[in-house]
């Protein structure tokens, strides 16, 4: 994204770069993982290894880029990511798999310049003291499977809504073009340090009112839903999920981490991403 992005140069200079390659199990994912793995085997500036990587390069779609990003959660600090598509375009690929050429030769002359994207931070709390934490790229949601959930809202300490429905998604700037849009949330861009609040079938009636409409929570506020019945809860943190007993609590807020890019002359503005996902090319 250029200069839409705050860009850090890490001062790489001459230092060889640890490249880690994840791939899903799909054919021209295996052959493009293949051809990379040719190339950087045997260049001195390039040390391949999933091992406290520099790089991660994630050959697939936004699926795999998710995955890839859960397996180096805690070593957001130091490593930078890049994504090649071989499927449907994603929103987090800047290569498509016939420029693979293209991104080896960026990488080359990389002196460490990412862009960097906010993510979101969950705290689950269960009855029996036991407190699960967990980081999301895209959205984390609650639902209830038994029956319709009722859960408080609350917004930076302030008991924000009474909330009886299906469930509640939360989505970071970037997630708020999957889950969230398909909710009828607004799409942010990333540069936006906030939280998206988004109900899931909500019940409006006489006795029962929520908002009706997705909130923007800004960076300094906390959203914490605190569910008002026991039962099994179903909470999906981007593409994992759990089924947990008796939850008492769900507490979500910006993490102080950021996930980071390479970035490039291939780096595609968030925009043009946006337009190519759901709108396509426009008549002049």
């Amino acid at each position: 994204m250029g200069s839409e992005m705050c860009i850090r140069d890490r001062n790489y200079t001459d230092k060889v770069k640890r490249v880690a390659l994840i791939a899903n199990g799909k054919y021209q994912s295996k052959r493009v993982a293949s051809k990379l793995f040719s190339v950087f085997k045997d260049d001195p500036d390039f040390y391949l290894s999933k091992k406290n990587p520099d790089i991660v390069i994630s050959i697939g779609g936004d699926g795999m880029l998710l995955s890839a990003f859960h397996m180096y959660e805690k070593e957001l600090d130091r490593v930078r990511f890049v994504g090649i598509h071989t499927g449907h375009l994603g929103f987090y690929t800047d290569y498509r798999d016939f420029e693979v050429d293209k991104l080896i030769d960026n990488l080359r002359k990389d002196k460490g310049e990412q862009i960097s994207y906010p993510i979101l931070k969950v705290a689950i709390s269960l009855d029996d003291g036991r407190v699960i934490k967990a980081r999301a790229l895209n959205e984390a949601t609650v639902k209830r499977i038994e029956k319709t959930m009722v859960a408080d809202v609350i917004i930076n300490h302030v008991k924000f809504e009474s909330f009886r429905g299906d469930g509640i998604s939360v989505s970071t700037p970037t997630g708020s073009t999957a889950y969230n849009k398909s909710l009828g949330g607004a799409v942010l861009h990333p540069t936006i340090e906030a939280l998206q609040l988004t109900e899931i079938s909500s019940l409006n009636n006489r006795v029962f009112r929520t908002l009706g409409s997705s909130v923007i929570i800004p960076k300094k506020d906390k959203i914490e839903l605190v569910p008002k019945r026991l039962g099994i809860y179903t909470i999906s943190i981007d593409n994992k999920t759990y089924h947990l007993q008796n939850v008492t609590k769900v507490e979500y807020f910006i993490d102080n981490e950021k996930i980071h890019f390479v970035s490039s002359p291939s780096h595609t503005s968030f925009w043009e991403r946006v337009k190519d996902a759901f709108i396509g090319e426009i008549d002049s």
